[in-house]
């Protein structure tokens, strides 16, 4: 995984877009809630900012061409960026690990994690940029 300044990650400008979409979900509805109200409130903000997005798109997963089961991730937004939401204290190894999973999986290039649980918003951009086959 290479690092990358705010502006030199792919899709800046769509990840610009859907951050400021979780920031006015997140300054209606403050921290606190379950993380699946976030998710359909930024749903809500997506449609009205005409933002084209699909939630819990499925995924199949499948190992020496064989499936192996289902990956769904929370939104797929422009068909370019994950958008994982999170009501947690604190990122983990753990949360990184899975989008890169996803990433890996679904063959995009970046992807947001985005945490409602505190008093102000918590976003992480995670890029894998290997190129898939």
């Amino acid at each position: 995984m290479k690092s990358f300044d705010e502006g030199q990650y792919p899709h800046s400008d769509l990840t610009s877009e859907i951050i400021a979409s979780a920031q006015a979900v997140h300054e209606d509805l403050r921290p606190g809630l379950d993380e699946v109200l976030y998710e359909r409130a930024l749903c809500i903000e997506f449609a009205e900012r005409k933002i084209n997005f699909v939630q819990q798109k499925v995924y199949e997963v499948r190992y020496k061409s064989r499936y192996i089961g289902n990956l769904i991730p929370d939104l797929i937004v422009d068909a370019r960026v994950i958008v994982d939401l999170k009501v947690v204290e604190a990122f983990s190894d753990t949360h990184i690990a899975q989008m890169l999973g996803y990433l890996n999986i679904t063959g995009l290039e970046i992807g947001l994690l985005i945490n409602f649980k505190h008093s102000k918003l918590q976003i992480k951009r995670i890029a894998n940029l290997k190129k898939h086959p």
